[in-house]
Formats: structure tokens, sequence, C-alpha cells
């Protein structure tokens, strides 16, 4: 939970960047508003995920002792268009996208593209 915290932290700068968090878990209604409320989440927060919508994004479905089946974490970053600019999947509790490290990578792909697209519009020799 601490990372749908820290996604919170900076979502301002997220938005600044044209960036929108989306969260899709297993919980009930009433869970789901639960871990809303205890962490301050302001962004869009899905419930009720089922194992056909693990299927469909490729999440892995399994046994969790003590809670019983249901849907490790899946995260993507989607670009312009609907492109994954990337991805990870846990098959267990490691292994998570931190968010610094999605500013760096948005923050990087951004400069690159601005780069490219002055090399176009740079008169040619």
């Amino acid at each position: 939970m601490r990372q749908l915290a820290a996604y919170e932290r900076e979502k301002a700068k997220l938005e600044s960047m044209g960036c929108t968090v989306l969260i899709a878990s297993v919980d009930t209604e009433e869970q789901a508003r639960k871990v809303v409320a205890s962490q301050g989440l302001t962004y869009a927060v899905a419930y009720g995920c089922t194992k056909e919508d693990a299927d469909a994004i490729g999440a892995w479905w399994g046994q969790h002792p003590p809670d019983g089946e249901h849907m490790q974490p899946a995260e993507f970053l989607l670009g312009r268009g609907g492109i994954v600019l990337g991805a990870m999947y846990a098959s267990g509790p490691v292994g998570r996208m931190a968010v610094d490290e999605v500013v760096h990578f948005i923050e990087g792909r951004e400069r690159s593209r601005l780069r490219q697209e002055q090399q176009q519009r740079a008169p040619q020799p």
C-alpha cells in the first residue's frame, strides 16, 4: 500500500506530465473504499476484478494464503495511443514500479521526443 500513497504524493507532478493513474483491484467495494480512505487516494480505483480480468491483462492468478485466490499485481506504463512502454507482472509480494522511476522514465522519454522533433524541424544543409 505504500506504493499507492507514493503515487498519490506525486499525483500533481504526474498530471503536469499528462499522466493519469488508474488502479484496479480484486477488493470488494467496501474494502476498496477503506484503502482509498486510509491512503488518502484521489485517483480512480476500480474494484471487483475477476480471474477473467486477470487473464485479459496477463496477470498471475493463484493462491495467496490466508486470503485464498486472487490476482497478483500487474502494472503498465502506457504511452500515447495506448502503446505499452513498460510492464511489471508479479507472482508474489515483490516487484513494483516505483513512482520515482516512472517519473524518471517519462521525463527521459519526453526529452528524447523533443530532441527528435527539433532535429526534424531544423533546416537541412
